[in-house]
């Protein structure tokens, strides 16, 4: 492995001008080229003998030599098979003599360099004497380098599944490799500890020392001198974070109280004496350090939370202590780092059974709201800066992200010291800034605004934990909101709050009329967002209090038309949901007018802009306005009994043929195609059976749309018909369910022909809207599906979809696959049938019979599609279902399906398997069939396709780097 062959120029010199290729300011289709070659090396024979002499060669740039050691790890973690069984005691002696050369660094090869030894170390099952042998050959000056080594072992054991050893013998390993030198490492680290005078300083100890924590038990670190390291550690900037990440470990390890509570004891006054840093590091503004120190605490709050439950007054201070991580951070990052800690003792203290700490901890929890809505504040601009976030907009996202996360802690503080308390404050905070500020306020300027929009935001954040029924602090808040100024951010935060309580407006009705002026006074607002918030805060009041508003129906309809063409789409759907509610609690004999009075004009407004819609803009028009009908019919569903015409569904024959017309006049146009087929679906969703008489119509539409424009949004409205109208189904006669799959038929003809025109990768939409279709025609008509003539046309072009790579058309043709394949069995898990008298539904002989035939057919084609997916092209979410139907297969025919496997594998190009992988996979599957566990088949085949993709197709490590910014290396 260490000899030299030969001249650069010979031996590494193409890999070497490839590497500096993707690091270098070439053209895109160069790097493409080098990035090609470097990953076929990577997985050749060569790729041993060169990147040792890569390493070796002091000619070689560091980059290179980065991205010939990672590749060397890559090597022995996956082609060690490669090599002759002879060639592995050589291979690891000549990583050893690699990392003394690279012991003093650089520290990024050295590291790979360690993966490699741990790599072989786990393989290796007769190298018994693992850390003596590596101890050895460093020596007793190559300290950092031997602690790299340890602790990058533990890890890698750990991530030992990507390893081709079996279960048994990678069980073996890891307890020769960690568990039976756990005590020999712990007094090596010692041993280190008390002889060098930097230890406390050395973050790689410290490293080293958490990585074995998965193995030395906690209660001997705290008893041993490797705690005084750690939390002198703690003492200098070079090892504190290291030193955090030790203490935050050996909390994890401490979880289990009861039987920790002993290490606990002695952690907790260790810790506690620690809590001066908070005010230290504030004072001094590190910000790296107050998020390890509020880490500190936080994570040890979490671990032990129930103690604090069970013990109030003993672990009171650590409450405290994060409390005041919580008041002390002024950059307001590190706070979030305490929320998972106030929801867990949220859980606890809530609980009967800690009454007492929940009482103890209430003025904790009454400080973090005060805290809390404090930090909620906006920032203050510099003088003369307008942009409160200085023009900096991740910095803003980032604070609107964390004030929703703040609002959740203010919701635990309700659980714990209840709703009125925590409104009450923001209610008081609102009357200070009104009592101060109110008279100097006008529309152009309003003083300290974010002292009155951060606890108007309280209050929206609050109000899931609110009782509509609340009657002491709501009735003074909301009257004060409806008076809050203009400014656009108070503004905008007193609408959110008022959409927030529209529930507890219905229970009281003499506020509806001063918020609903309040809110439509919004939609005249200069800002958007408050004209945003105004749509939102009147779908909520519309659908909230639509009983309340059910009499002001020529109101509503004139603040409908007067502000619906000013709002953006959104917006236009928000106000249209308010309005569809309040016409839905119409008295039957109303509703058809009603729809008519708003959804008329509406439809005028359809046909206007189809006329003049010639571009993409004007398409999407079409379009938005579409959504708006569909939003009647989903919101406006009255209950008609099946003799009566059902009012809505008279006007939707009103519009249907409209719908048509444009739909063949925009056959090119998918955003009006999905809108018209979603409404559509809707219909048959909404009012069901009552849609019976229009049926016809809408299924020659969908026919007739399908087959001009070949979208799969006809094909998934037409789903809702399949399910709705099935056989058997309550009010569907029997020529009604024929003739519906019929329908499905047609449209599976269309299907095909378009499959036969096209190639799969131009329609996965059509494929996955086709399939998941056929899955349903499957489960509602399993006898017509499987006997169809149609039926082997529909399974081939199947095999067709699976040559693609996008998760969902291949999710839903593996799933139809699978519920398929069910109706083989006595009693299809997909099945939606039931007997008359309530039992499960058995499936026919005839049907089981014709599903067999059906597979034997197609089962070569079919498991040849499904292997080399999983091997080469599927995305990972598709392994589960791949292997199901596999495991299916194996389940009804385990004899075909065997030889199918064998046949598949056969085809694999030569050398890209293991010696005798194949047959160790065939047995293995054989094994399982026999004993009666089908179910475990999926773990084989998941393991080996995943084994063979990590081998043969997936990229291994270190071509990224080499397209990033050169490193800077350092020793």
């Amino acid at each position: 492995m260490a000899s030299k062959e030969g001249t650069a120029g010979q031996s590494f010199g193409a890999v070497l001008a490839a590497v500096t290729t993707m690091s270098g300011n070439v053209s895109r289709s160069e790097k493409e080229h080098a990035h090609e070659f470097l990953e076929k090396f990577q997985k050749s024979i060569e790729a041993w003998t060169i990147t040792h002499e890569m390493l070796q060669s002091p000619d070689v740039p560091v980059e290179a030599k980065l991205f010939a050691a990672t590749t060397l790890k890559g090597k022995i973690i996956f082609d060690l098979d490669q090599l002759p069984a002879e060639s592995i005691l050589a291979l690891r002696d000549s990583v050893l003599n690699l990392l003394v050369a690279y012991a003093a660094g650089p520290r990024p090869i050295q590291t790979q360099l360690c993966v490699c030894l741990a790599s072989l170390a786990i393989q290796m099952l007769d190298w018994k004497d693992v850390l003596p042998t590596v101890g050895a050959a460093l020596g007793g000056s190559a300290g950092d380098c031997v602690l790299e080594f340890l602790k990058i072992l533990p890890e890698e054991v750990t991530e030992g599944r990507k390893i081709n050893l079996s279960e048994e013998d990678l069980d073996s390993r890891t307890k020769e490799l960690l568990e039976d030198n756990a005590e020999q490492v712990m007094h090596l680290l010692i041993q280190y500890a008390q002889s060098s005078p930097t230890a406390s300083t050395n973050p790689r100890l410290l490293d080293c020392i958490t990585s074995w924590m998965r193995e030395i038990p906690a209660s001997k670190i705290v008893d041993s001198p490797l705690m005084d390291v750690i939390l002198k550690a703690l003492d200098d900037d070079r090892s504190f974070e290291s030193a955090v990440d030790s203490m935050c470990t050996l909390y994890r390890d401490t979880r289990e109280v009861d039987d920790s509570l002993p290490i606990i004891q002695a952690l907790y006054p260790r810790l506690m004496s620690l809590r001066p840093k908070i005010a230290e590091f504030a004072e001094a503004e590190d910000t790296d350090a107050y998020r390890g120190i509020t880490r500190l605490f936080a994570e040890a709050g979490e671990a032990w939370v129930v103690l604090m439950a069970r013990l109030p007054t003993d672990f009171r201070g650590l409450v405290e202590a994060v409390l005041e991580c919580c008041a002390r951070d002024w950059e307001r990052d590190a706070i979030s780092l305490t929320f998972v800690f106030w929801y867990e003792l949220k859980q606890y203290v809530t609980l009967e059974r800690y009454a007492d700490a929940r009482t103890g901890f209430s003025d904790i929890f009454s400080s973090l709201v005060d805290i809390m809505v404090k930090h909620l504040e906006y920032p203050r601009p510099e003088e003369g800066e307008t942009d409160l976030f200085g023009g900096d907009r991740e910095q803003e996202e980032k604070f609107r992200h964390f004030r929703h996360a703040m609002g959740d802690v203010l919701k635990d503080c309700c659980a714990v010291i209840g709703v009125n308390e925590c409104l009450t404050k923001a209610y008081q905070l609102i009357q200070q800034w009104v009592s101060k500020y109110a008279s100097q306020s006008s529309d152009d300027h309003v003083p300290n605004w974010q002292e009155l929009e951060a606890p108007l935001f309280s209050l929206r954040a609050m109000g899931r934990m609110v009782d509509p029924e609340e009657n002491v602090v709501l009735t003074q808040v909301i009257p004060l909101i409806v008076q809050i100024p203009n400014q656009e951010k108070v503004r905008f935060q007193a609408i959110m709050a008022l959409a927030r309580y529209t529930e507890w407006t219905a229970q009281h009705p003499e506020t509806l009329e001063a918020q609903l002026n309040y809110v439509i006074s919004g939609f005249q607002h200069s800002s958007p967002e408050v004209v945003q918030a105004a749509a939102l805060a009147f779908k909520f009041l519309g659908t909230d209090c639509q009983k309340l508003l059910g009499g002001h129906i020529a109101q509503l309809h004139s603040f409908y038309e007067s502000v619906l063409d000013k709002l953006k789409p959104a917006s236009q759907e928000e106000i249209t949901e308010g309005v569809a509610a309040v016409v839905a609690v119409q008295p039957l004999e109303k509703i058809y007018e009603t729809m008519k009075l708003f959804c008329d004009p509406i439809m005028a407004r359809i046909m206007n802009l189809a006329n003049n819609a010639k571009d993409e803009e004007g398409q999407r028009a079409v379009a938005d306005h579409l959504q708006l009908i569909t939003i009647f019919i989903l919101v406006v569903n009255p209950y008609v009994s099946p003799r009566e015409e059902n009012p809505a569904v008279k006007y939707c024959g009103e519009i249907l043929p409209i719908m048509t017309t444009i739909v063949m006049n925009f056959t090119s146009s998918t955003p009006i195609l999905e809108r018209v087929c979603r409404c559509w679906r809707n219909m048959i969703i909404s009012y069901r059976t009552a849609m019976t008489p229009l049926l016809p119509t809408l299924a020659q539409s969908l026919a007739s749309g399908f087959e001009a424009s070949r979208e799969g949004c006809f094909l998934w409205a037409t789903d809702a018909v399949v399910r709705e109208f099935s056989e058997g189904a309550e009010f569907v006669d029997p020529s009604t369910s024929h003739a519906v799959f019929q329908f499905y038929e047609q449209q599976a003809v269309a299907f095909l022909r378009t499959l036969n025109d096209l190639p799969p990768e131009n329609l996965p939409d059509v494929i996955e809207d086709f399939y998941r279709l056929s899955s349903d025609a499957v489960r509602y008509y399993p006898k017509e599906c499987v006997t169809s003539s149609l039926s082997v046309p529909i399974f081939s072009a199947a095999l067709s979809a699976l040559t693609l790579q996008q998760i969902d058309p291949l999710m839903a043709t593996l799933h139809y696959y699978h519920d398929l394949f069910s109706f083989a069995f006595d009693k299809p898990t997909v099945s939606e049938f039931t007997t008359s008298d309530g039992s499960s539904y058995t499936n026919p002989p005839e049907i089981r019979e014709a599903v067999k035939q059906l597979i034997a057919s197609q089962g070569q084609l079919l498991t040849q599609h499904i292997l080399t997916g999983m091997m080469f092209s599927f995305p990972g979410e598709c392994f589960p279902d791949a292997s199901s139907v596999m495991m299916m297969l194996f389940e009804l025919m385990p004899e075909q399906a065997g030889t199918w496997l064998q046949a598949t594998l056969q085809m694999l190009p030569a050398g890209t398997m293991k010696p005798g992988e194949a047959e160790r996979l065939l047995k293995g599957i054989f094994d399982k069939v026999h004993s009666g566990e089908v179910r475990k088949i999926r773990v084989l085949l998941q393991d080996f396709t995943n084994s063979y993709r990590r081998r043969n197709v997936a990229p291994r490590e270190g071509l990224g780097r080499l397209e990033a910014t050169r490193f800077r290396f350092s020793g």
